[in-house]
């Protein structure tokens, strides 16, 4: 059985309809996620088309493709209009990444991943470290911290060597909201956002450790506990949404 290797969405948008359609889906994923295009409304291919200055052709490439990933739901007239979620899509959302991401763990620390990636891992690490050196942070050190973050979980994924579940965490992840990054900026202007993403280091730091001593269980366990740090942010996000700093959190209907 041969596997193919993942395809990414702007990938395939890339063969659809060129740079056209990857740049209407990122401006429309924008202004979704910023309020711009109101949940439930009916959206106007025509007013896109004046507005983003391009033909039909990308655009409907560009709102398929968001129908994919979630942000856009299908109207029975056709054409789409921008989705709400409830509380508990996006919790189980959350979960469903933490439970791929805690069998990643699982399977690294049952087959043993090569030191190399350990390393990587471990560099990642300190410079997450560096960043949270400092008392408070700022716009910037907290845009480098969201980087890192991404860049340490993708590592995990890859310790799995597993192309069947890098592509499901993949997938798990694109869901609106459900990123390990997703509402870790709840925090950015709190006098504690410190504190949060000190305690989601020494998460990072225990489920790498738990890996490389080859605990299976617990380094499974660590990363499904560490997935709850998401869904409690998401909380204290629907308690103040103007302040929250989430990108299209307003979507969220509070349970």
């Amino acid at each position: 059985m041969s596997t193919s290797p993942v395809r990414t969405v702007d990938s395939d948008l890339a063969e659809e309809g060129g740079s056209q359609a990857v740049k209407a889906q990122q401006r429309l994923r924008e202004w979704i996620l910023a309020g711009e295009l109101p949940s439930g409304a009916r959206i106007a291919e025509l007013a896109l088309v004046e507005r983003l200055g391009m033909s039909r052709t990308p655009i409907r490439a560009a709102l398929m493709h968001l129908k994919q990933e979630g942000l856009l739901e299908p109207l029975p007239g056709g054409g789409y209009a921008v989705r709400t979620f409830s509380e508990r899509e996006v919790a189980d959302a959350i979960e469903l990444r933490g439970t791929l991401e805690g069998l990643a763990a699982r399977l690294a620390a049952e087959r043993g991943v090569r030191p190399a990636l350990i390393r990587q891992a471990r560099a990642c690490l300190d410079q997450i470290d560096a960043v949270l050196q400092a008392s408070a942070l700022s716009d910037e050190t907290f845009s480098d911290y969201v980087d890192l973050n991404g860049q340490f979980h993708k590592q995990l994924s890859e310790m799995a060597d597993s192309a069947v579940l890098a592509r499901e965490i993949e997938r798990a992840s694109s869901l609106p909201f459900a990123s390990a990054s997703g509402f870790v900026g709840v925090h950015v202007h709190d006098a504690h956002a410190r504190d949060t993403l000190v305690v989601a280091q020494h998460q990072h730091r225990q489920v790498l450790d738990a890996i490389e001593r080859r605990e299976a269980g617990r380094a499974e366990a660590l990363m499904r506990e560490h997935s709850r740090i998401a869904r409690q942010n998401m909380q204290v996000a629907l308690r103040d949404p103007a302040a929250s700093g989430t990108p299209g959190v307003q979507l969220i209907r509070p349970s």
